[in-house]
């Protein structure tokens, strides 16, 4: 049974090919009570313009519990139900509704336990000490199996398709 919830996006992974969903992108955000959520998975791409929504954004949408994922977080989108509604640009108000009502960890291995105690995977984490930052320079290009799994998707799509018929096959896909 679906319930609509209004949700503030603040994180937005980067593109991932799946077998079973093509391409897809998972989004975190907090609802109005300031509880967690997590939207996956969502064929960003595939979504209308007007359903395109960015970071720091209010969002509306018809969600289902995501029975696929064990973590209590995660839900499935209705994309069809997705409205944009209010963008903030405004930091102050940005880190109100972050961090409003929510436990900030300072303690990784505090954090790690509490995680296999109620399997939740969202949350806020501030180092109190930051050793030492290694960045290395990855390949963005993603590998032949992974290019093979979208082009074999390709071949099946119709090039005529609405973006509304292709997120009904993702939906039923599921």
């Amino acid at each position: 049974m679906s319930e609509k919830k209004r949700i503030f996006i603040v994180v937005k992974t980067y593109p991932t090919i799946s077998k079973e969903y093509s391409e897809f992108v998972c989004t975190a955000g907090i609802l109005e009570d300031g509880s967690w959520v997590r939207l996956y998975p969502i064929p960003f791409r595939k979504l209308d313009l007007e359903r395109k929504y960015h970071k720091y954004t209010w969002i509306e949408v018809e969600v289902d519990r995501n029975t696929k994922d064990f973590r209590p977080e995660t839900y499935r989108p209705v994309l069809d139900t997705l409205t944009i509604q209010d963008h903030t640009k405004d930091w102050g108000e940005r880190r109100r509704i972050i961090f409003n009502n929510k436990k900030i960890y300072t303690n990784m291995q505090e954090l790690i336990s509490k995680a296999k105690i109620d399997n939740k995977s969202l949350a806020i984490f501030k180092p109190t000490k930051i050793h030492d930052f290694i960045y290395k320079d990855v390949d963005r290009e993603w590998d032949k199996g992974k290019l093979s799994i979208l082009k074999g998707l390709s071949r099946q799509m119709n090039f005529f398709q609405t973006p509304e018929e292709i997120a009904d096959e993702f939906k039923n896909s599921s």
